[in-house]
């Protein structure tokens, strides 16, 4: 796991676009979205903000293409698992990917939780549903128990309630992921199994 992570954290520092959605994401975190300038992200870099116009013409752009870059893997994991067999390991499969792509998108869902207006307005979170409602049609058994639904479902919503309630934690962040990992996977194998009994 540390060895893909830092691979693509290096991966972004040689590329001017993502540096730029990773320093306009720091500063929206310490300042503030609203309080933050194309100014201040350009002078961060230590970039002209001719260079940032070239990538970026708005903030609005930065957040928007920041999501679509660190979601993208969500989607990819839809497709992948619309393909699969509705197995168990499938599932549990989901679930383990969905965690490391969440992994990846921290900090855009800490701006997401930090920025509920702005989220609204540039329409971030009707994407962010749509691909939860593809995830959630994956891992659910339609002929379920409703209570099986729920854990499923629930089992999504354990990775991501993790992201924000593991920082009062104590503890390890790996070792911390992997315990909410563990949890979403035993509800997803308790609720294949309830589905087993009920069919």
């Amino acid at each position: 796991m540390g060895v893909t992570m830092d691979g693509t954290k290096q991966q972004r520092r040689g590329n001017t676009r993502q540096r730029i959605q990773d320093v306009a994401l720091e500063l929206f975190a310490e300042q503030g979205y609203e309080k933050t300038s194309l100014r201040e992200i350009a002078e961060r870099l230590d970039v002209t903000k001719a260079a940032l116009y070239y990538h970026f013409k708005t903030k609005e752009e930065i957040i928007v293409s920041l999501f679509e870059d660190l979601t993208q893997p969500i989607e990819e994991l839809i497709e992948w698992g619309r393909r699969q067999p509705h197995t168990l390991e499938t599932k549990q499969e989901i679930v383990r990917r969905y965690s490391r792509a969440l992994a990846g998108a921290e900090p855009l869902f800490r701006f997401m939780q930090e920025n509920q207006a702005t989220v609204r307005e540039l329409r971030i979170g009707d994407t962010f549903k749509d691909r939860m409602r593809g995830l959630r049609d994956i891992i659910i058994d339609p002929e379920a128990e409703l209570t099986d639904q729920v854990r499923c479902i629930s089992a999504l919503f354990t990775l991501h309630a993790g992201m924000f309630v593991m920082q009062d934690l104590e503890g390890d962040t790996d070792k911390k992921r992997a315990a909410v990992l563990e949890v979403a996977v035993d509800m997803v194998t308790q609720a294949h199994e309830g589905a087993r009994r009920a069919g």
